[in-house]
């Protein structure tokens, strides 16, 4: 064996037990199996530098705790930041919950490790059908990015023929990123002019073709604007022949119309701003749902969630539906891939979805709705500084390029005073040079916003009124 360092985080790297396990499957050296499959010019050659192992437990952890407390947490300084992760408050029952072990550790929900796990993600289901009006809603995908990715891969098998999707140009970088990867065999995503986040009608009416399989949408868009001619961009679709497809911020639907009522074919997003903490980039996980149309719910490549009769009267039982569709049933000849691991996200928003009900959404959505308006008439009060004026659900643009000072120039000094700026959309967007996207929450307060306005009257030199 070429390595026979004990490794005290490792089961079984005992030099005896390893080389019994070799002897027994018929090698002489871990790198044979290795070679065996991975193609050498992708094996990594040489060592990795890789530092020592901690010994003591104790150690350990006074390592890490080390490590952990060179960050900093929303929950120490004031964040404006948004983008696709959000800061909510989380009732405490969503951790308790979230934190039992029937929950926690039962992988998935199967039959072998159930304990009211398929009624709890049952249950998610039926409330995030209720709150966007649709009767089929997907076991959680990895994330919004996933969601968006198989929706468009559902599209692109519903129009066999068409090979393009139409999306936003200032569509969620992150996403769009990961779309364009998930989707090169079958197809390419086409940018439509949307300036200030709003979709143009007439650049759309000439991008739309025979070639076209769907029409994408965020509403509200990334740059945070409600889309006000949503029912338009969905009927130019249908009439085009496409599918329309629309990504909401689930938190808005409380206050505004779920996509379905305007005509979306497929409503696709992240559940993390229900109930799951942001977590250095947040638990998050994704949804698709549609109508009980037999043509989209086939084409659906996730776990459904069904209820049904027992021999019992009066009691229930809970299952998979349609389990051929997946590829945990047909494997390569599945729809696509997907993973198990974001269960627990569902359990989590369905608690938080029980806990708020319809009028703690409305009320949320409200909340959210008045104090973004309140953001942005005081920012826009700044010197040298323009805000989006268009109304917006929890983030707007900031437009710092008439000041003088960079958008990390700015960050940086406000970081100094404990505080994270916005966004900085430049860094994505050439034609966004000097604009940063500032976000707010149900946790923000008319006084947090006054201290990001006198601290941003500070940096730029004013004076805070």
């Amino acid at each position: 064996m070429s390595n026979h360092f004990i490794h005290p985080y490792m089961p079984n790297s005992v030099p005896e037990i390893e080389g019994e396990m070799l002897r027994e499957i018929g090698v002489g050296d871990v790198s044979e199996i290795y070679r065996s499959v991975i193609p050498e010019d992708l094996l990594f050659q040489g060592e990795m530098d890789l530092p020592d192992p901690i010994p003591s437990e104790q150690a350990l952890k006074r390592h890490m705790n080390g490590l952990l407390a060179q960050n900093t947490s929303t929950a120490e300084a004031l964040s404006f930041l948004g983008a696709g992760c959000y800061q909510r408050y989380i009732p405490a029952v969503c951790d308790e919950i979230a934190n039992r072990s029937e929950f926690l550790t039962a992988y998935c929900g199967d039959t072998y490790s159930d304990h009211g796990k398929m009624q709890a993600i049952f249950e998610y289901a039926s409330m995030m059908a209720e709150l966007l009006e649709l009767d089929v809603v997907s076991y959680p995908t990895y994330d919004a990015g996933q969601a968006v990715s198989s929706s468009f891969r559902m599209a692109f098998r519903l129009r066999p023929d068409r090979k393009e999707i139409l999306i936003p140009a200032h569509m969620s970088p992150e996403i769009r990123s990961q779309a364009e990867a998930y989707c090169a065999p079958f197809g390419t995503l086409v940018p439509v002019a949307d300036p200030g986040g709003i979709l143009d009608l007439e650049d759309l009416k000439a991008k739309l073709s025979e070639n076209t399989a769907a029409v994408f949408l965020e509403n509200p868009s990334f740059l945070g604007v409600f889309q006000p001619k949503a029912r338009e961009v969905m009927d130019l679709a249908h009439q085009a022949g496409a599918l329309g497809i629309v990504m909401p911020e689930v938190s808005s639907l409380g206050v505004m119309d779920p996509p379905a009522r305007y005509g979306a074919d497929l409503t696709c997003g992240d559940i993390q701003p229900l109930g799951i903490h942001m977590q250095y980039g947040s638990g998050c996980a994704g949804f698709i749902a549609m109508d009980n149309d037999p043509a989209l719910v086939n084409e659906l490549p996730t776990y459904l969630y069904g209820i049904c009769e027992t021999g019992k009267e009066g009691q229930y039982g809970w299952g998979r539906a349609l389990y051929y569709r997946n590829s945990h049933a047909s494997r390569e000849k599945a729809k696509e891939y997907f993973g198990t691991e974001c269960g627990l996200w569902a359990i989590v928003a369905g608690c938080y979805l029980a806990t708020m009900g319809p009028q703690g959404m409305q009320e949320l959505g409200a909340r959210i709705l008045a104090y973004a308006a309140y953001a942005q008439q005081k920012l826009a009060a700044l010197p040298g500084v323009k805000v989006n004026p268009a109304p917006v659900f929890q983030e707007f643009v900031v437009d710092f390029s008439a000041t003088g000072k960079t958008v990390a120039e700015i960050n940086a000094a406000l970081l100094e005073r404990n505080i994270f700026g916005g966004v900085d959309l430049g860094r994505a967007f050439p034609d966004c040079q000097g604009q940063a996207l500032y976000c707010v929450s149900d946790t923000t307060t008319a006084a947090d916003i006054d201290t990001l306005y006198a601290a941003l009257a500070a940096i730029l030199g004013g004076s805070a009124q």
